[in-house]
């Protein structure tokens, strides 16, 4: 059976794209302002194609979609969370509409941290995107305390002891400048990293003797976040991107 042939009841369908509550659902139907296929139905409980059948309450056309992906551009000060009882998370930054598909972060970004994060409701694609297995690049640009130099390029590359032991993975360090302050030198970089440790950036630099200032994600995987995007808005992914990770 095809995707687009499976069935799913009525007021499933209608609850999950956010028209109210099963029990209004019931009421829709009892009133008659619920069509399919132009025909007025009183069973909401009755199976339907949802990709196939025109569904409509009240007149209004409800098109379905099982899954929703969304790429912020998250601020500084704002967890990686669904819920949080101090501060603010990545879902208060989102539409009721979209919230309402209940999606989660893909990984983690720092709360002092801004840039790229994917939210979704696709568990499926976060484990392909997180596991370890997978390996999938991260890009941070950063501003750092410190002369970073070309030592530093060769320690990343090959891989570097962190606090707690651990061995990162190999990662390629770019300079991309440098300046000189009151404080000290300062220098601005770009990072891939393959891998998703607590505070792992800003870590690993520590390891180095220097500190990170100032940590931004640019990219994860095939996804870009362009210069475009403001910080704490956010878009759904095109076409083109969802054809990339394989959606």
């Amino acid at each position: 059976m095809s995707k687009g042939r499976q069935t799913l009841r009525l007021d499933k369908m209608l609850v999950h794209m956010g028209c109210g509550s099963r029990s209004d659902i019931k009421r829709m139907a009892k009133q008659g302002i619920i069509t399919v296929n132009d025909k007025r139905v009183k069973d909401s409980g009755m199976q339907v194609h949802p990709l196939d059948d025109r569904v409509e309450v009240d007149g209004e056309r409800i098109v379905y979609r099982e899954f929703i992906y969304l790429l912020l551009h998250k601020p500084p000060g704002v967890v990686s969370a669904t819920e949080d009882l101090r501060d603010r998370t990545v879902l208060d930054l989102l539409s009721p509409e979209d919230r309402h598909f209940e999606p989660f972060p893909v990984g983690r970004l720092d709360k002092d941290t801004e840039g790229l994060l994917l939210l979704t409701n696709d568990g499926q694609l976060a484990h392909e995107l997180l596991s370890p297995k997978k390996h999938v690049p991260k890009t941070y640009e950063a501003r750092v305390a410190g002369d970073v130099n070309e030592e530093d390029i060769r320690h990343f590359a090959e891989g570097v002891t962190l606090d707690d032991g651990y061995a990162t993975l190999p990662a390629q360090l770019t300079i991309l400048s440098k300046t000189d302050t009151d404080g000290g030198p300062v220098s601005f970089i770009s990072l891939i990293i393959h891998e998703g440790k607590f505070h792992q950036v800003k870590r690993m630099f520590e390891a180095v003797g220097k500190k990170v200032e100032y940590l931004k994600r640019v990219a994860m995987g095939p996804l870009v976040l362009e210069e475009e995007l403001e910080i704490g808005t956010y878009r759904e992914l095109t076409a083109e991107e969802l054809a990339v990770i394989g959606r």
